[in-house]
């Protein structure tokens, strides 16, 4: 189970580092994304339980995994699908405005 942890916090670093350092703009909307999948892959894991059923109440289930973390899980991966899409077409928009998707040049461009 810890391995799942240690996943989740990996994807997050790694998808914060990607944001930080890179000036593409799509490597950055890459790397929210990467952030994204790490804060689902540790909503799963706080949310399982060994030996436990699914939480659908019937006689003689005692434990139930907790459906908490898992529709918070669902309604994370489609924010997350409409704030890539979103940030995609303001990389467009950007692109067709400025002619770079650097972030560097971006900045330095007045207009």
């Amino acid at each position: 189970m810890t391995i799942n942890y240690i996943g989740a916090f990996l994807l997050i670093f790694i998808g914060l580092a990607i944001i930080v350092l890179k000036k593409n703009l799509i490597k950055i909307v890459i790397g929210m994304g990467i952030v994204d999948s790490g804060i689902n892959l540790l909503l799963i894991s706080i949310g399982y339980r060994n030996d436990a059923t699914t939480p659908i109440f019937t006689d003689g289930a005692a434990k139930f995994v907790d459906p908490i973390p898992q529709a918070l899980t669902l309604t994370s991966i489609v924010i997350g699908a409409c704030v890539s899409a979103l940030a995609l077409s303001l990389v467009i928009k950007i692109n067709e405005h400025y002619g770079s998707i650097d972030s560097d040049e971006v900045r330095r461009i007045k207009g």
